[in-house]
């Protein structure tokens, strides 16, 4: 038995490079980030840690923290028992507070039993393949500014040996934009490259989530994903859709919840789903749904990156690809990744091996060694919940 004495959350924030307002390329300019990293220990000396990439958000903060207090007292390794736990407590709310600390139990238990965490989960593949996950395309100079800019990059991505390719496009709503960048980077890459396209619930009309599906379907692309203005929520509108395109969907990122995910998926909404480990319950949470999954014949997707997801998807049998996301030319960034790794762990465009894979950390844990001096640096809050 190993005893929870104390939870510490500590939050940071940081400066990127070259970066403008929404993720942008802007040469010169900074992009302010906050995030949180989560430490659990026990009474036999042992430390948990996890620090969330595209779920460090304020929201999910707010819940860790009022989560922790319930956790000193129990033991770290009934991590179920905990899972349940919280899901109940915070019923309320959309629970994505559980991720962070779900990941730092299980990096614990691996540094406890001195095993990789995807040893621990069953894992059976250490090599993971990558498909790249494009920034959303940008009006001012730089960056994926223009249709051309998607498919040089597209081309890039192929000569670097990733074999798959996600166009985030410009996000607003123009259909027939969207079809042009689609077109540009078939034509570009040619019949071999797997080619997804996410406008990212940005598309006005079903009519036009139509249009774009078609061109889908005529272009050859492996899966469509949130389309429509309805934030990818109703599997209704999602089992009408399917009726005119022939292309798999990829939907459910915004639905949260073991249950509610089960839900749409039965009720018709998707093709394949989407899991984020950092909303969707963590490591305990995302294995719920990917053997869900796997027993009615239904492929997931993890959605953006991380060593969390690295673990989880050397386990995970009914998924292809690990999204590096989000990447764009002009320069190796990854706007998702916070640089706090002391190790040569990342995510970013020029870590892809030529097998077109990344690997997954082999140390005990999630494997990773975060970089503590630079996030006591950068510190801009501490609370220690005992």
């Amino acid at each position: 038995m190993s005893t929870i004495t104390n939870i510490t959350v500590q939050t940071y924030a940081y400066d990127l490079e070259d970066f403008g307002p929404g993720g942008t390329y802007q040469r010169g300019g900074k992009l302010r980030l906050e995030k949180f990293i989560v430490s659990i220990t026990t009474d036999d000396g042992l430390v948990g840690s996890y620090a969330p990439h595209f779920g460090a958000s304020p929201q999910a903060l707010a819940q860790v923290k009022d989560m922790a207090r319930g956790l000193i007292g129990h033991d770290a390794e009934q991590r179920e028992r905990i899972f349940e736990r919280l899901k109940q407590s915070h019923r309320h709310y959309d629970k994505s507070g559980i991720a962070a600390l779900d990941a730092a139990l299980w990096d614990l238990a691996g540094k406890k039993y001195d095993a990789p965490v995807a040893k621990l989960l069953g894992g059976y593949r250490q090599r993971l393949p990558v498909y790249a996950s494009t920034t959303p395309g940008q009006s001012s100079p730089g960056g994926l500014d223009s249709i051309g800019k998607y498919a040089e990059f597209a081309q890039t991505c192929w000569e670097q040996g990733i074999s798959a390719f996600k166009i985030h496009g410009f996000f607003d709503g123009d259909a027939k934009k969207e079809i042009a960048i689609m077109t540009a980077v078939r034509e570009q890459v040619g019949a071999d490259m797997k080619l997804m396209t996410d406008p990212a619930s940005t598309l006005g009309s079903f009519m036009d989530a139509i249009e774009v599906g078609r061109a889908c379907d005529d272009l050859g692309f492996y899966w469509y994903e949130d389309p429509y203005r309805d934030a990818s929520s109703s599997a209704v509108a999602h089992k009408r859709l399917r009726d005119f395109i022939k292309t798999p969907m990829l939907i459910a990122e915004h639905i949260r919840g073991f249950e509610q995910k089960a839900d749409f998926v039965l009720a018709g909404g998707t093709d394949i789903m989407h899991i984020d480990p950092e909303l969707d319950g963590g490591i305990t949470g995302t294995m719920k749904l990917a053997h869900f999954c796997d027993a009615i014949g239904m492929e997931v997707q993890l959605h953006t990156a991380g060593p969390m997801h690295r673990h989880l998807m050397a386990a995970i049998p009914n998924t292809l690809f690990y999204e590096l996301g989000l990447v764009r030319p002009d320069g190796p960034w990854n706007l998702m990744q916070p640089p706090i790794y002391a190790d040569d762990y990342g995510d970013r465009v020029d870590c892809v091996g030529a097998d077109g894979c990344v690997p997954v950390p082999d140390g005990p844990g999630l494997g990773v060694t975060y970089d503590w001096d630079r996030i006591a640096a950068w510190e801009t809050g501490r609370e220690v919940f005992c």
